[in-house]
């Protein structure tokens, strides 16, 4: 699972880190809380500043050497300072990358509902003349795949204006003609006929685009973390540029499906490693708003926007073309994006990542000590030295214990159940009964909100009953949709069925990196993700279930969102605890913990306590920041194994306590 690891999606760091062994810098171990516990504490800070230039100076005093992080020094250089902010901005271009990726085979195979056998014989009779004549009805409306097999010339000559119910039936033998009323434009699935005996074509290329995702997370994950981040960056948009454009000039299935494949291996790699650099450059105070409003803002106004482009351009190769041109942008990342820091520094290139330290500090019209810089390397190295001491763990490990192996089956099937049931609602857009354009930007929009909602009650509510209350919610509703008219009211319902599930998918890959123990945390959210990815690609096929009847989607949807919920209750609550840090750890994780427990009625934790455990801290550390020496599950899991997450996957999203 090393492999997996070097892949693995970018993990809170604050969750990724062992405690130190070292005496004097032994603290006590992060809890999953709030922003709180990431503030400077600068008083702090200038008197263990003065402690290290006299220990420096004079060359004696016999502590141990000062340790200081990213987390240290960004408060120094500037937390969101004025190259911070433009970073920020560059973040737009690669949020709508992922936006085009992810959603716009949607618009390249719509097909229309009304679709009937062509008649070549009746070309010169108006429409309803035509289905008239030629094709049979069935519950009240003309069938899609069937005409009467008949001579229409003999017809025509007979003067007939009404075919017979008891003519013989055939499959269509011509093609088919589509009413393009409510779509503007023919898709590549309405030029190919892609209905009938051939309707679930789109679904296998949809699940094909995630098979190539999860090829692709492989495979730039392992670019990333062999020569950098920008390389893996600039490498995955140009795969999603070439194959995209690709598209466009496809002539059969097969054709389509394998640039779709290659696609998927842009997704969604072409906007995480993006948002990881970024993220790596924002102090603590600032990354809770910086990780959301990229998402909520950047990704849901490209989602949003979508529909349209596609409604106005009217042209599937030209969609295909204008959705994939812009990944070209990202020949110009190394002109603008620092590489990773971490990553240098996990090469052994630390006077690399501080000549970036230094040019982020110079931007912000800053000034750091030399000597801070010094003792930042110092302390790389020496965490380098130790990563190189610590044993090897494996996903493995997970299962050879009786609850953590409980506990990690079940965040599999929370987040396979959160992942298939979040994709399904995104492509079930189109079963809603109306305008597909209008509702699909309607349903993307639920993501402001969701994130906005959550980022205020996450720390007030806790992982556990937010998300059994998202997800249950999202399953009633989607159910509710199920038993009334098809419409403006089923739409609705569905669409706040995706509004809950927008939260619980937010929830789901940052709990589970707060519930896994950190010397696995990186490989085994990793391979949760992958999972997610397997269920993804089932997702298609229970949208194509529509074609038996629209309410089996939203009743499997919903059914899985209501049992996923539920055993969300069987997880530990990680607000206000202590997180797991070896494989013993997790396997007491929780234990004592009751379903009942609510974290904003729990009683508070003895601040006396917490104060007198704190200033003895104080007594012996020599930097006066709220964290430890990051040793543990090591430097590489949380630099290696930073890389893949979803926009869908919010683990990144660094909420609490967040360490880049």
């Amino acid at each position: 699972m090393e492999g997996q690891a070097k892949q693995a999606y970018f993990v809170n760091e604050a969750f990724s880190h062992e405690e130190p062994s070292q005496g004097l810098d032994n603290l006590h171990r992060r809890k999953s809380a709030g922003n709180k516990e990431l503030q400077l504490d600068l008083n702090g800070f200038k008197k263990s500043q003065d402690a290290i230039g006299s220990g420096a100076g004079g060359g004696g005093g016999g502590g141990d050497p000062p340790n200081l992080d990213f987390d240290d020094i960004l408060p120094l250089i500037g937390e969101f300072g004025r190259y911070q902010k433009f970073l920020f901005i560059c973040m737009i271009p690669f949020s709508f990358f992922v936006a085009f990726v992810y959603f716009s085979q949607i618009f390249l195979t719509l097909i229309p509902e009304q679709h009937w056998c062509h008649v070549p014989e009746l070309d010169g009779l108006d429409v309803e003349a035509r289905l008239a004549l030629s094709i049979p009805m069935v519950n009240g409306e003309y069938n899609n795949c069937y005409m009467y097999d008949v001579n229409y010339t003999e017809v025509l000559a007979q003067g007939k204006v009404m075919a017979d119910p008891k003519w013989p039936r055939v499959k269509c033998r011509h093609g088919w003609s589509y009413n393009f009323t409510e779509i503007p434009y023919s898709t590549v699935a309405t030029e190919q006929n892609w209905v009938c005996d051939d309707a679930a074509l789109p679904t296998y290329a949809q699940s094909i685009f995630f098979l190539g995702a999860i090829v692709g997370g492989l495979l730039f994950g392992w670019v990333a973390d062999r020569f950098g981040r920008i390389p893996a960056l600039i490498g995955t948009n140009m795969m999603g540029l070439f194959a995209g454009i690709g598209t466009a000039f496809v002539s059969n299935f097969w054709e389509f499906a394998a640039m779709r494949f290659f696609v998927g291996f842009a997704f969604d790699n072409c906007f995480t490693m993006m948002y990881i650099l970024v993220l790596e450059y924002v102090g603590p105070k600032y990354r809770t708003f910086v990780a959301n409003m990229s998402i909520a803002i950047f990704f849901t106004g490209a989602a949003c926007l979508l529909p349209w482009i596609a409604y106005f351009v009217a042209d599937w190769k030209i969609l295909a073309i204008v959705t994939s041109a812009p990944l070209l942008l990202v020949i110009f990342t190394p002109l603008i994006v620092p590489e990773s820091a971490r990553w240098l520094v996990s090469q052994g290139k630390v006077d690399k990542a501080i000549g970036i330290l230094k040019k982020l500090e110079h931007r912000n019209g800053r000034n750091v000590s030399p000597q801070t810089y010094q003792d930042f390397a110092n302390s790389c190295r020496r965490m380098q030295e130790q990563e190189e001491q610590n044993g090897s763990y494996s996903v493995l490990d997970l299962f050879k214990s009786p609850r953590l192996r409980r506990t990690t089956l079940l965040l599999i099937v929370i987040w396979m159940a959160i992942s298939l049931v979040f994709d399904g609602h995104v492509r079930n857009v189109g079963s809603l009964g109306l305008d597909i354009f209008f509702t699909f930007t309607v349903a993307s929009f639920t993501e402001l909100p969701a994130d906005t909602l959550l980022t205020v009650t996450l720390d007030r509510f806790g992982r556990r009953w937010l998300a059994c209350g998202s997800m249950v919610a999202s399953g009633i509703f989607s159910l509710l949709a199920t038993v009334v008219p098809v419409g403006v009211y089923s739409a609705a319902l569905a669409i706040m069925g995706r509004f809950f599930v927008n939260i619980s998918y937010n929830i789901g890959l940052q709990w589970a990196a707060e519930v896994l123990p950190t010397v696995v945390r990186a490989q085994a959210v990793a391979f949760i993700h992958i999972m997610g990815y397997v269920a993804s690609i089932i997702a298609p096929f229970v949208v194509y279930l529509a074609n038996i009847s629209t309410a089996l989607p939203l009743i499997i949807l919903g059914l899985l969102g209501i049992v996923g919920g539920l055993l969300s209750l069987l997880l530990p609550e990680t607000l206000n605890h202590d997180l797991p840090q070896t494989l013993s750890d997790g396997e007491e994780f929780g234990r004592g913990q009751s379903i009942w427990d609510f974290p904003c009625l729990a009683k508070k934790v003895d601040d006396e306590e917490d104060e007198k455990r704190n200033a003895d801290v104080e007594e012996v550390r020599s930097q006066a920041f709220a964290r430890g020496t990051q040793t543990g599950a090591s430097l590489k899991s949380s630099t290696g194994g930073e890389l893949r997450s979803s926009i869908l996957r919010r683990s990144t999203k660094s909420r609490n306590s967040t360490k880049l």
